[in-house]
């Protein structure tokens, strides 16, 4: 066969299966995908590429699926004025934002008779949709006309059952009938800060979920905050090592047990005198820690935290705390069992499941079955961590609420777990083989990324009708007032790189965006919440313009808002459905970027595709470009070329200047959301996390520390240096009622104006449980 009728049905092949044979890269220049890329990551969707006879059968599998499927396995209708759950709900719906017509449900013209249509509904009521039309052109290529349908006004929203017969054939499907889009975000600030960095006296090494609810608190008391953005705080490995990657979890189902406060466990109150001096033995050390930079070490910590802990699962519980335990272990069901488990097991085998004995490796099996009757002690154990969790995730969401924030915790969700996870091992059958994700090459990370996690199986995530990721969504959004989706992507198209490749040869992947979009936008619906996608890097322009469409805020990162032309974009230019900030955790802090640290770390590093000077030279490009724009903006009082020889000197004498400028850069912009990264307001310059990086750098691993390296903990924050590094925002904050979102507004407006000190954070706290 001629070599380039192979080429292309090859092509056919892969996009019939959402798989990117070619793609823009970062410069804006076409990449072609190489073909074993494209051939391995087909093999793992299942699909044989192998040879173009293979290919051929497989074009004709995929033709014949479409011929006769009269439905995907979810269906998804959109409707306006859906009456959900708005009891926290900060924005709603504006007469700006033009309403789109309920969605159709399309099935194929028959060709066997009359089609008919009947929606079973969640509480097992039957309706009939209503015919709505008969169109050419269809859904895909194989079906030339399809006949339309609307659900009958009145049709609750949720989950329901669709089925369709046509003569001889019938098939059903899931049916969610979803908001069009989220109500609008109103107008206001927070903060951003990586949890684990941000320590108290009183904490053990690492911030907890004590030292968050402190935090909000303080921040709505003192500053007007809205919402205080966290990094994941997902579930990592119950046996040593611990990672400590945030982004690269065991779970995105379940938190990890690592941010508890052991004091706030109710059994701790119930101590005996020697039980409790055995915990505060355990703590002490721990707490002296927090005085020095020393670097957070998750080990240490889990080994006296988890002693604690099952000192305290050993004590009794009376009759109304087991019967809300129980209630908890009900609600949550067979993923907590699975889980608990999965825990229980890797405590003997490792947290890598992949390496366990092979009987065990089936979640279903009867080995795993035996295993948990043998180890119901430990499985309990970490069932009893997950309601702890859950009682402080809501102890801070309440806090952060009384405290006068609107929002309150925005949580963050990663857009993976770890090949060996928990999660890759409950849903083994949910993900590809043999893949990872990660990033093409960009500006600052020129050679690619591979996150060493294990993408969704597209179809068989769908056949699954999103389950786990709805459950996921669910979990995230239960204790908080947002949702930030770490790269928003996810939801539409993830970078496979196939195992063995380079990370820069690997290929995008489609997922059904409409119904994934749909389940995020019904889960924050449910419960009023703000959804925020991390839309940075080589993103599909249909991309943002969906998320927009659907209420989802993108994001927008001050260093990377330029125009067509490289210049830094205008304040009045940026996007207003958009958190925006300066930087990310995956770059220096604002004074640490103002001196090219990132040049000197990545050139130390070896992960620079040019020479240092080059890198250089183009950093002091661009610092010229905005502090140029910052001029003209009135936001300086220094001239910037004053700026640069300083800086070009080592000197720091103009660094709260340029940081308190850029926060009023953001302060002038659209944006629906400010983010302000707490490491920035008290000075940090040293960067959380250095991509590409595993041991070489201590990525998650930084302490908050200020400009002059002196640890910063939560019990002696500078409000006066924050006061005046975040003047502007702080006013918009105030000022937040006047483009007509008098909700927040007001919320904000007597946040700014409450007095106190972060001395009397724990009476606040105390309050609020």
């Amino acid at each position: 066969m001629d070599r380039a009728v192979a080429d292309e049905q090859l092509i056919r092949l892969a996009r019939g299966h959402r798989v990117g044979t070619g793609y823009v890269d970062w410069r804006g220049r076409e990449a072609a995908v190489p073909r074993d890329t494209i051939v391995a990551v087909l093999a793992a969707l299942g699909v044989d590429a192998s040879t173009p006879a293979a290919v051929r059968a497989e074009l004709a599998r995929l033709e014949e699926r479409g011929r006769t499927r009269l439905l995907p396995p979810v269906v998804v209708y959109r409707a306006e004025d859906i009456p959900v759950d708005r009891h926290r709900r900060v924005g709603t719906p504006s007469a700006e934002v033009p309403l789109m017509r309920p969605d159709e449900i399309a099935v194929p013209a028959s060709a066997e008779g009359i089609t008919e249509l009947s929606v079973t509904l969640a509480d097992g009521e039957t309706v009939q949709p209503l015919p709505a039309g008969h169109t050419g052109g269809g859904r895909g290529a194989h079906t030339t006309s399809h006949e339309t349908y609307r659900l009958p006004e009145g049709t609750p929203p949720g989950w329901h059952r669709l089925h369709v017969r046509q003569g001889s054939r019938e098939q059903s499907a899931a049916l969610l009938v979803a908001p069009s889009r989220l109500g609008r975000t109103a107008r206001t600030w927070g903060l951003m800060a990586q949890l684990y960095s941000v320590r108290s006296r009183a904490s053990w090494a690492m911030g907890d979920l004590r030292d968050l609810a402190d935090l909000a608190a303080w921040s709505a008391r003192d500053l007007g905050a809205d919402f205080v953005l966290v990094n994941p705080l997902h579930a990592a490995e119950p046996a040593l090592p611990v990672n400590p990657s945030p982004y690269s979890p065991m779970s995105r189902r379940f938190a990890g047990p690592l941010y508890l406060r052991v004091e706030d466990v109710p059994e701790y109150a119930a101590l005996g005198p020697a039980d409790r001096e055995r915990v505060d033995a355990l703590a002490r050390p721990l707490r002296e820690n927090v005085h020095t930079l020393d670097e957070i070490d998750r080990n240490r910590i889990w080994e006296a935290k988890r002693a604690a802990l099952e000192l305290l699962h050993r004590q009794p519980r009376g009759t109304r705390r087991q019967q809300e335990y129980e209630r908890f272990r009900a609600r949550e069901g067979d993923p907590l069992t699975a889980f608990a488990t999965w825990c229980a097991l890797a405590e003997e085998h490792g947290s890598d499941w992949r390496r366990w004995p092979a009987e065990l490796q089936d979640p279903h099996g009867p080995a795993v079955t035996a295993a948990r009757e043998r180890l119901a002690g430990r499985v309990d154990f970490h069932a009893w961590l997950q309601w702890q969790l859950d009682e402080q995730l809501a102890a801070a969401q309440s806090a952060a609420r009384a405290s006068g924030m609107a929002l309150g915790v925005v949580h963050d969700l990663a857009v993976g777990v770890g090949q060996g996870s928990a999660d890759a091992w409950i849903y083994r059958s949910l993900f590809a083989p043999g893949m990872s994700v990660g990033a093409p090459p960009d500006e600052f990370n020129q050679r690619g990324q591979d996150w060493g996690q294990p993408p969704w199986h597209p179809e068989r995530l769908a056949e699954a009708e999103y389950a786990p990721y709805r459950s996921m969504l669910a979990a995230a959004l239960r204790h908080g007032g947002g949702l930030r989706l770490d790269h928003a992507m996810q939801v539409s198209r993830l970078w496979w790189v196939p195992e063995g490749f380079s990370p820069a040869d690997g290929t995008y992947v489609g997922y059904d965006r409409n119904a994934m979009l749909s389940c995020l936008v019904w889960e924050a619906a449910r419960t009023g919440a703000v959804v925020v996608g991390e839309d940075l890097g080589t993103v599909e322009p249909e991309v943002r313009e969906d998320l927009a469409s659907r209420g989802i805020l993108g994001t927008s990162l001050l260093w990377f808002e330029r125009d067509r032309e490289g210049r830094p974009r205008r304040p009045a230019q940026w996007r207003e459905p958009s958190l925006a900030t300066v930087g990310t955790h995956d770059m220096p802090p604002i004074t640490g970027f103002l001196h090219g640290d990132h040049v000197g770390l990545r050139e130390r590093l070896g992960l620079l595709t040019r020479s240092a000077a080059e890198e250089e030279a183009d950093h002091r490009r661009q610092l010229t470009d905005w502090l140029a724009l910052l001029a003209e903006e009135g936001l300086l009082t220094t001239r910037p070329d004053e700026i640069l020889r300083a800086l070009a000197a080592g000197s720091t004498e103009y660094d709260e200047e340029v940081v308190t400028a850029l926060h009023a850069l953001l302060a002038r912009t659209p944006a629906r959301l400010v983010g302000i990264a707490l490491a920035d307001a008290v000075g940090e310059r040293r960067t959380q996390n250095q991509p590409g990086t595993s041991d070489e750098y201590p990525n998650w691993r930084v302490p908050l520390a200020d400009a002059k390296g002196r640890p910063v903990l939560l019990d002696d924050l500078p409000l006066e240096r924050i006061h005046t590094l975040l003047a502007p925002v702080l006013k918009r904050g105030a000022s937040g009622s006047q483009d007509g979102d008098e909700a927040v507004g007001d919320v904000a407006q007597q946040g700014a104006g409450r007095d106190g000190s972060p001395g009397d954070r724990g009476d606040q706290r105390g309050q609020a449980r």
